[in-house]
């Protein structure tokens, strides 16, 4: 049999030594003072050592309680993400997936039917999310993150770089403001998305143009909006035209010139590192890298 301290206890020794109070262990734990106090004793008795030094208004954790603590911690951690796996387990058919916006609504939503046809048995439940997934504490199973595929934890899978051109509506060649060459596109007003000016800049300067002459620029909180506003003829988006091809191809949004910037970064597929997957996981993962990689070939082939 194993020695095993009762786990109700164990609970009360992690809360109180966090929060170095009695009171405030207490309160976590939704019990009386007295019945945190009486937990800890017993605990004692059970292990035969003091845990805490007790004084009048404070406690601290004794030589013998700062060794025990950190076992603990790892075990009662280990205990709630085995649990949760357990909890989660009927639940093998559904993938949860967190999307950068513009991803999810330029390039997955158009291509999910044929995810659906291919697998049926799975049941997608997607979110749009620019965050990232704290996923040892969340019940999100994979997201796409737009970034530079360096993040702890994580197993990622590269999908595709992004080079972004300058688009926009059709209608601004109808204006009074030509666009024959890069530099004209200072006459227009130049759309970022927050945070990241820094595109139009590098664009500029590698094409020979002096910053210093941008005379109108507006921001939006995401690529979609800024997309959504040049399509409006608001100005000119920097986006990656891989996730334009409705828009370009019904001539909705064209790109003027054909230069482009790469961004350094890149959409990945990523999940928790040293994970198992659900075959339905397998299954998402293994469609949208082979549906990337068919755009990627054909892309080459037209080009």
């Amino acid at each position: 049999m194993r020695r095993l301290p009762p786990l109700n206890a164990l609970r009360v020794f992690d809360a109180a030594a966090r929060h170095g109070s009695f009171n405030r262990a207490s309160e976590e734990l939704c019990v009386t003072p007295s019945a945190v106090s009486h937990q800890l004793k017993s605990l004692e008795e059970f292990l035969g050592v003091e845990l805490f030094k007790r004084e009048k208004r404070t406690i601290s954790l004794t030589a013998a309680g700062e060794r025990y603590l950190p076992s603990v911690q790892i075990a009662l951690d280990e205990l709630e993400q085995a649990t949760r796996r357990l909890v989660a387990a009927p639940n093998t058919n559904v993938v949860k997936v967190s999307i950068a916006p513009a991803f999810l609504t330029r390039w997955l939503v158009p291509r999910i039917t044929r995810f659906q046809e291919r697998f049926p048995e799975v049941e997608l439940r997607v979110e749009s999310s620019i965050e990232y997934i704290d996923f040892d504490n969340s019940e999100t199973d994979m997201a796409v993150y737009y970034g530079t595929g360096h993040w702890k934890g994580i197993e990622s899978h590269m999908m595709r770089n992004i080079f972004l051109t300058p688009v926009m509506s059709p209608k601004l060649l109808e204006g009074k403001e030509p666009l024959n060459t890069p530099k004209d596109m200072l006459n227009h007003t130049l759309i970022n998305v927050s945070g990241r000016s820094h595109e139009w800049t590098k664009l500029l300067q590698e094409q020979g143009i002096s910053i210093t002459e941008i005379n109108k620029t507006i921001s939006f909180s995401s690529t979609s909006l800024a997309v959504s506003a040049a399509s409006e003829g608001i100005g000119i988006a920097l986006a990656d035209t891989a996730l334009l091809g409705r828009e370009l191809e019904s001539g909705r949004l064209i790109a003027p010139f054909d230069i482009s910037l790469d961004s350094h970064n890149a959409f990945y597929l990523v999940y928790r590192k040293n994970h198992g997957l659900t075959p339905a996981m397998m299954a998402f993962r293994d469609w949208i890298l082979e549906e990337m990689q068919a755009d990627i070939d054909a892309a080459n082939v037209g080009s």
